[in-house]
């Protein structure tokens, strides 16, 4: 009988009110892993789409995301995809911290979320090394334009402008 009370005690305790994680300040980051740029091409598939990696230890990326955050903010008609690919751990709320500082937090915010980072940046292009900042622009047929280094915002005008030609 006792172990019948201490078993029924134990699942009161258990089916108690599980204590309140705290919701962290900032945008919501999506864990980047083995097959998430399958999964974000199929969700952007025949929409202008502009794919940022950056990284938080990154000193050109302090000064451009900024710039994207404004862009973005001026074309709400192209999709921004962001994707903190930083090769030291990544921090979540540092991440969260510069894409609010710099206006994206309304972009869809991806972070590496895989130890073998080796294998995500073979999936979204084998030649890629790892160097950030990076831009994809993808356009709605699919064609990837690559930027490698700091994009500069009147490339992004001239490719979105082409973009809205295409699409008429």
């Amino acid at each position: 009988m006792k172990r019948l009370l201490l078993a029924f005690i134990f699942l009161i305790a258990c089916l108690g009110e599980a204590p309140v994680a705290e919701t962290p300040a900032g945008p919501a980051l999506k864990p980047f892993v083995r097959g998430s740029w399958q999964e974000m091409l199929r969700s952007h598939a025949g929409r202008p789409t502009l794919v940022h990696f950056w990284g938080v230890t990154c000193g050109p990326c302090k000064v451009e995301l900024p710039l994207l955050g404004q862009f973005m903010k001026d074309h709400s008609e192209i999709d921004v995809v962001m994707i903190s690919a930083d090769l030291v751990p990544n921090l979540d709320s540092a991440t969260r911290a510069m894409l609010e500082k710099a206006g994206l937090a309304p972009a869809e915010n991806w972070i590496f979320s895989d130890g073998f980072v080796e294998r995500l940046r073979f999936e979204i292009d084998p030649a890629w090394q790892g160097e950030i900042p990076r831009t994809l622009l993808i356009a709605r047929d699919g064609a990837v334009t690559t930027i490698e280094g700091s994009a500069e915002i009147p490339d992004l005008e001239k490719w979105l402008v082409q973009q809205k030609v295409a699409s008429k």
